[in-house]
């Protein structure tokens, strides 16, 4: 397993750690220079900050600085209720796995979606199983114009509290069976991104991460869960601040084959967001070498 304790070298920020710094929205543009100020080089960035910035004006500051990606956020939300919105969320996704091209990213991340509506409390309808076979069909249809321009895709199984409105694939093995039947000859451009958060908890983690292998592991997010969880959405934990075993599943993950990067997600309306960006990235740096 690597050894983290001397540099952060292997360090990703996803952007959503401090998109939000003191309470207040902070550009990707300024996001990025605070990266590069902390000795950061690579960045997972999110498609609504790239838009405010511009795409080229990003690409451009990102070669600049010599900072690369750990991924892309986010594609997906294939379901929908009628044929024009399931075209609509094609062309999205065609545009997403462009912009990540663009941008030179290892993969495009896809949070698949769910019940259409759910987000805004309006589900269009409630049977599941459709909605995973839109999801299916809508990563198959991505998959040809991903393997045209060359940009993986990694599904990101969602703990299933988020089964209803963001993603109706929960597990590391439901991922995997998507992949496998999507991309059976494990060619590299259909794999996963696993989230610690989302999880942690699964007693099949160590088998399917073995079975992930190192053509399927594209991405690996890294935070912590906290006891008690005041907001399942909004209060991830720092790394060694909550219950999961990070070095351990770091060893699962590395003894399959992984060796990118570990990349800090964490979502803190509560804590993290209210603090200075610069406090929220020497403490990722400080975790990152000591419980990582």
């Amino acid at each position: 397993m690597r050894d983290f304790s001397r540099d952060h070298e292997w360090l990703s920020i996803n952007t959503a750690t401090i998109r939000k710094q003191q309470g207040a929205e902070v550009p990707l543009d300024r996001l990025i220079d605070q990266c590069a100020a902390q000795g950061i080089r690579a960045i997972s960035p999110w498609r609504d900050q790239v838009a405010a910035v511009g795409l080229d004006r990003i690409a451009q500051q990102l070669r600049a600085l010599d900072i690369g990606l750990s991924g892309y956020c986010r594609g997906g939300f294939f379901p929908a209720p009628d044929a024009a919105g399931l075209k609509a969320a094609l062309e999205d996704n065609r545009r997403a796995i462009d912009e990540a091209k663009t941008l030179n990213a290892p993969c495009l991340v896809l949070v698949v979606g769910a019940l259409p509506g759910a987000l805004d409390g309006k589900v269009h309808y409630k049977d599941i199983a459709r909605a995973r076979s839109e999801v299916r069909d809508g990563i198959a249809a991505s998959l040809d114009h991903a393997r045209e321009v060359g940009m993986p895709l990694a599904i990101e199984p969602l703990h299933p509290m988020q089964a209803a409105d963001r993603a109706c694939v929960n597990t590391l093995e439901q991922a995997l069976d998507l992949c496998d039947e999507l991309d059976p000859q494990r060619t590299g451009m259909l794999g996963v991104a696993l989230d610690i958060y989302h999880v942690w908890w699964d007693p099949k983690l160590q088998q399917q991460i073995a079975r992930a292998g190192r053509q399927r592991l594209l991405a690996y997010h890294v935070c912590d869960w906290l006891t008690p969880t005041r907001d399942l959405l909004n209060d991830r934990g720092m790394m060694g601040d909550g219950v999961v075993e990070l070095r351990k599943i770091r060893g699962w993950v590395e003894q399959a084959g992984f060796a990118g990067y570990s990349e800090v997600e964490i979502f803190s309306a509560l804590d993290w967001w209210q603090r200075p960006g610069a406090e929220t990235l020497a403490t990722c740096i400080e975790r990152h070498r000591s419980v990582v």
